[in-house]
């Protein structure tokens, strides 16, 4: 694995290959490649013992012609500008892809939560929702949880800005709690989206996902109810999973719901009875037939990617891939299915709470799960055209056709002003 590759390059490099299979202005393409604008500020935060630190936070707007900014906001010690313009693009063509109309930001602070507080936190919080006060709201940018953020800083982030602005506006944020205007199946999401590409996928090449063994890297919200869906709704069989203290593997496979009741009494999936240890990297080489990473970007490089035995890879988190493993992948036939993608049931429900926040009409679970099943099924068909029609090499260039050619329609029919 590498830390090295800027996932800011990854993105532009992405995007330069799906380009090369339609006509679009060099001019365009470069404004497609990068921000809008970026938010850079310092955050001075009194501590629980009277002291002042101050943490570095960043806010990338992307693109906003398909609607507002939509991302998230992580917490997290390795957040730096870069990668948070990659994301914030990434999510651009994440919400093209499955056709919602947003368009893409995102947000982080330089920060290791567990060495806070949880008033120390919410101090944070609120520091940076002021600073971010001037350039969100529920029509110019909507703020959602990400790596090492929740429900709890979301609530935050809404009381903060309501208070400031004197204003009820749950629709400034996204992925509260239900009694703050959250949405059923939003905590579910991603990890639904993965399992439905996944069905979809296995489906589209003529095999049976019941039949698969699954390894699922990254045992957080989307890896964990990820593993648990496709053992319970496909039949699947996950024989692996891992989080950052080792991966655990077990050929005959185990109940995914019982690994994570493991790790929340333990904390680490590590030491599940009836299973063997492994590292991170064996767990991504293993021979199976769905790999599954959901941890953080570049989790794969091509070095490792000459040594990955699954049939078929279903990304649930952001740029787990370099550029150079998928060149590798593709030229040995692993079908990998892409991120903006298999992750999108995340940011598809969250526009399906600000749609219940506009409307002040909160849906029921069964509503919002058939209907992200509609969003992803119908975004899968879009991807899977555009794979035959334009003969791309992989299905990550077919969905960057579909995303920048509906991102392209709707700067040409705003117009180019002054």
């Amino acid at each position: 694995m590498t830390g090295e590759t800027n996932p800011f390059e990854s993105l532009q490099e992405q995007l330069g290959d799906a380009a090369a299979y339609i006509d679009l202005d060099d001019g365009l393409l470069r404004r497609l490649k990068n921000p809008e604008r970026i938010l850079e500020t310092n955050l001075t935060v009194r501590m629980d013992d009277g002291r002042l630190e101050t943490f570095r936070a960043y806010r990338s707007q992307f693109n906003g012609d398909r609607g507002p900014y939509k991302g998230g906001i992580r917490y997290h010690p390795d957040v730096n500008r870069a990668e948070v313009k990659a994301l914030s693009g990434w999510m651009v063509y994440k919400t093209a892809t499955v056709d919602i109309p947003y368009g893409g930001g995102k947000g982080g602070i330089v920060v290791d939560p567990s060495e806070l507080s949880a008033t120390e936190l919410e101090r944070l919080t609120r520091a940076f929702t002021k600073e971010l006060r001037p350039f969100v709201g529920a029509d110019k940018d909507i703020p959602a949880p990400d790596v090492n953020t929740g429900q709890r800083e979301m609530n935050w982030i809404k009381n903060t800005y309501e208070t400031l602005e004197n204003t009820t506006e749950p629709g400034v944020v996204t992925g509260k709690s239900l009694d703050s205007g959250g949405s059923e199946g939003r905590v579910e999401a991603t990890g639904r989206s993965t399992m439905l590409t996944a069905r979809e996928a296995f489906d589209y090449l003529d095999r049976d996902i019941g039949d698969a063994t699954v390894a699922v890297q990254g045992y957080g919200n989307a890896g964990a109810i990820a593993a648990r869906m496709l053992a319970e709704e496909t039949g699947a069989t996950v024989v692996a999973v891992s989080d950052s203290s080792g991966a655990i593997h077990d050929p005959d496979g185990f109940d995914p719901a019982d690994v994570r009741e493991h790790k929340r009494d333990t904390g680490s999936v590590v030491g599940y009875e009836g299973t063997e240890e492994l590292t991170n990297e064996e767990l991504l080489t293993l021979d199976v037939d769905l790999l599954v990473p959901a941890a953080l970007q570049n989790a794969i490089d091509a070095d490792l990617a000459e040594s990955v035995q699954a049939d078929m890879i279903v990304e649930a988190a952001n740029g787990p891939l370099t550029p150079d493993a998928d060149d590798v992948l593709t030229e040995r036939d692993v079908a990998v299915l892409p991120d903006i993608l298999a992750n999108a049931g995340g940011v598809t429900v969250s526009y399906f709470e600000w749609v219940q926040n506009r409307q002040r009409f909160g849906w029921t679970e069964a509503r919002v799960n058939d209907e992200l099943e509609r969003v992803i099924t119908d975004a899968f068909d879009g991807l899977t055209e555009a794979y035959e029609t334009y003969d791309v090499p992989n299905f990550r260039t077919a969905a960057y056709i579909v995303a920048l050619k509906r991102v392209i329609a709707a700067h040409a029919e705003s117009g180019t002003w002054p």
